[in-house]
């Protein structure tokens, strides 16, 4: 669970896997809660996205469901805890973000923000090569899970570790 944690402080895993999101949240080197969402990268992807990129309709139908499933984690989530995730798709969203590399790297809100508002344009009809954005509906799909989570979670940041 620590994932390069403070030891004592509440921290939330979270990882964005091809058909399934795996929360766990807890202090220290124990999980004290753990969910499996029933979405990921690749399922959402299939699911609502028929072209690449996604029109801004599939990006809505796929943000109500994701939406809904996000709530979930709601009761599990202790007041004040920090996210934390390891995943290669998070890490290629901080660097989109303009985020240096490195072992930690915490990403505000608001950067996640910045790329997903880019995919945003990228679906109304801007060129993907002029946003420098990953081309497939799975990155996109990521993309969607992460922002929703974080947003309707109200994450201020996410640390992405090695």
């Amino acid at each position: 669970m620590r994932a390069g944690a403070a030891t004592q402080a509440a921290i939330t895993v979270l990882h964005i896997g091809a058909e399934h999101t795996a929360v766990a949240t807890g202090q220290g080197d124990e999980a004290m809660a753990w969910l499996v969402l029933d979405m990921g990268a690749q399922k959402t992807a299939r699911q609502f996205f028929k072209r690449s990129p996604p029109t801004p309709l599939e990006m809505e139908h796929a943000i109500a469901t994701v939406e809904d499933e996000v709530i979930r984690a709601v009761p599990l989530l202790p007041p004040g805890t920090a996210l934390l995730c390891s995943d290669a798709l998070v890490r290629e969203v901080a660097l989109l973000a303009g985020l240096a590399p490195g072992e930690r790297m915490a990403m505000p809100l608001d950067a996640m923000e910045r790329v997903f508002e880019r995919l945003a344009a990228v679906a109304e009809g801007r060129p993907v090569v002029r946003e420098g954005l990953p081309q497939g509906t799975d990155f996109a799909a990521g993309l969607l899970i992460l922002r929703e989570f974080m947003h309707h979670l109200r994450f201020g940041a996410i640390t992405v570790v090695r």
